[in-house]
């Protein structure tokens, strides 16, 4: 089974940037969609960033759109998170997950989850933003 790892994660004052990677083991990026999920503490999971690895289509939730971009280098089998403009409220473990179900979309993965049994989830990242 494939295996994901996040990495990148640590703190950063308010304004800073940070980038994020979603590394996957194995042979190539097995998952029909890779998606950015994160968790603040008290507050339920927010799936932030999905992309389609079938025809590259991306979605943003609104608390990260325009200030995160979400890539895939396929050669180096990693999705990155690119995060910019840091706020205290992204704050939280930042989670990467793949999704093999075939017909998931980019915004199903993120506004409702991986499907159930078929996919993966690392282990988690923490991103800080303090000053």
């Amino acid at each position: 089974q494939v295996q994901l790892a996040e990495s990148g994660g640590g703190l950063v004052q308010p304004g800073g940037s940070l980038t994020l990677s979603c590394a996957a083991s194995g042979l190539r990026l097995n998952y029909y969609a890779i998606g950015w999920f994160r968790q603040a503490p008290g507050k339920d999971r927010e799936g932030i960033s999905c992309i389609n690895l079938s025809d590259g289509d991306t979605y943003y939730s609104d608390s990260v759109k325009d200030r995160f971009t979400i890539s895939v280098d396929n050669d180096k089998k990693t999705v990155y998170l690119r995060m910019t403009n840091l706020k205290a409220e992204d704050t939280g473990l930042y989670y990467c997950a793949g999704d093999s179900w075939s017909l998931i979309s980019e915004k199903a993965m993120c506004q409702l989850g991986p499907t159930p049994r078929q996919s993966s989830w690392g282990r988690g990242t923490q991103v800080t933003v303090s000053a």
